[in-house]
């Protein structure tokens, strides 16, 4: 099931993607995560029941949103493969912790929505995620219960104001310039996914891969970052976390490959989603 949440003209509206259409759950469901919780909670009968009496919207007709829109939680996994620990300047090895930041709500846009470039900087860069999107209430997860926490996946470009980044050691400024990342285009839930360690991502800049890896080669892996998080705090329904960019980013390139105006960013996860994204100057 793939759940999404849409702007058609001056509504916002949540639901299922099936084909071309949004089926519009508005009256069934308070939002998308309320979708989430139906399904991992084993309800997803009443889900595709409602499913049936619903009306439908062509995909063509609407503008894609991030997929969670009161969000509470985005964390972020740093230097989470290896390739991209070899290319970090401030990294020289995998750390003994998972490395985690924060992102805020307003630095993310949806699929199909404009990245904006700020006048502060021209290094911005791009990174390619999985992201892990919570879909019960879990603290404290062990190993053995943590991926009963995950509803679903989703693609996740976690877009990176270089130079604000390594101000400091804190990355937060560099990481959440307004409308900077993205993420959807919707999660696909956790039943449709399958093994989430048989999925390969990769990021391309105007149709060309820059980034190229296998779930299985996260440093730590999913169940890891799951525990670590969920210990020093309560992951909730909707909580997203984006777990590490392989190696490839724009910065280590020679020439540097930054994104700028008219380029396009694509965050491919075969089995998850497509996610695109095209770059403007703030104005």
């Amino acid at each position: 099931m793939k759940i999404a949440t849409v702007q058609a003209g001056s509504e916002t509206m949540h639901g299922v993607v099936v084909d071309d259409t949004l089926v519009d759950l508005r009256d069934s469901y308070a939002d998308s995560v309320a979708i989430l919780e139906a399904v991992s909670g084993g309800s997803g009968d009443e889900v595709v029941a409602a499913m049936t009496s619903s009306p439908r919207i062509d995909l063509a007709s609407v503008a894609f949103l991030p997929p969670v829109l009161a969000l509470k939680r985005i964390l972020c996994v740093g230097t989470n493969y290896a390739e991209h620990v070899a290319e970090s300047p401030s990294v020289t090895e995998a750390p003994d912790h998972p490395m985690i930041f924060t992102r805020f709500a307003s630095s993310l846009v949806g699929h199909g929505q404009p990245l904006v470039r700020p006048p502060e900087s021209e290094a911005f860069d791009y990174e390619g995620e999985l992201a892990i999107v919570i879909g019960r209430t879990t603290r404290r997860a062990t190993r053995e219960n943590a991926l009963d926490a995950v509803g679903g996946y989703s693609c996740f470009m976690d877009g990176s104001i270089r130079d604000w980044q390594r101000h400091t050691k804190q990355f937060t400024p560099g990481k959440n310039y307004d409308k900077s990342g993205s993420w959807g285009p919707w999660i696909t839930t956790g039943d449709e996914v399958g093994d989430p360690y048989a999925l390969h991502l990769r990021s391309l800049v105007d149709g060309e891969e820059m980034q190229s890896a296998a779930t299985t080669q996260l440093i730590f892996d999913l169940e890891a970052i799951l525990v670590y998080c969920s210990t020093f705090t309560t992951l909730e329904p909707g909580d997203v976390i984006a777990t590490g960019t392989p190696g490839g980013v724009g910065f280590a390139r020679t020439p540097p490959v930054f994104l700028a105006p008219g380029r396009e960013i694509t965050v491919d996860i075969p089995g998850v989603g497509r996610l695109t994204n095209s770059v403007i100057d703030e104005e």
